[in-house]
């Protein structure tokens, strides 16, 4: 049981960004949780599964066929449109325009290729070219589809090194962050 609520008669939509590694499935998953709301994390994974074809099939198809990103992007925004929920996804707070807050998670190239290999396996030469492989077509794909440059988040509310934190100590940090803004209210015992 959380120590915080949401106000009765009332939503919240909080959007998580960051790149591939950073801690957005984690810390979204757990704040969803924390507050008892949805959690939205609609991505080309998902996509990939669905369609029965692996992740980085997707992303070569994404290089030449915009309807992936539109198709992700847009089911991920009409979904949070629904309730109250954490969306985390890489473009989360560029394109829940109605997101309450929107937190931006940074970490190392180095931590993030090591996290992903303890998630997905491989070596960490391999992943660390597919993470910056991904990050450049990511990069490139968004520009051209909407014009958003997701190296710049300085409009962020939150801006979180998840490097030297653990995913107990940054839920910690936007809960406190959220009750400073009115958002949340601490339940009473």
């Amino acid at each position: 049981m959380s120590d915080y609520k949401i106000p009765e008669g009332k939503e919240l939509r909080i959007a998580i960004s960051g790149k591939s590694g950073c801690g957005n499935t984690t810390v979204s998953t757990l704040l969803a949780q924390n507050l008892g709301i949805k959690m939205i994390n609609y991505t080309f994974r998902q996509l990939a599964a669905e369609k029965g074809i692996t992740l980085a099939q997707v992303i070569e198809k994404a290089k030449t066929d915009d309807s992936y990103d539109r198709y992700v992007d847009t089911k991920q925004v009409e979904l949070a449109k629904e309730e109250s929920c954490v969306l985390g996804s890489r473009l989360a707070i560029w394109m829940l325009k109605e997101a309450d807050v929107k937190i931006y998670l940074l970490a190392s190239d180095e931590l993030r290729a090591k996290r992903i290999l303890g998630r997905e396996g491989g070596s960490i030469e391999e992943i660390k070219a597919f993470t910056e492989m991904r990050d450049r077509e990511d990069s490139r794909r968004y520009m051209k589809l909407y014009g958003i440059d997701n190296n710049n988040y300085s409009f962020a509310d939150l801006k979180i090194d998840t490097n030297c934190n653990v995913p107990e100590e940054i839920i910690h940090t936007i809960l406190v962050q959220l009750e400073k803004r009115g958002f949340i209210e601490r339940v009473s015992d």
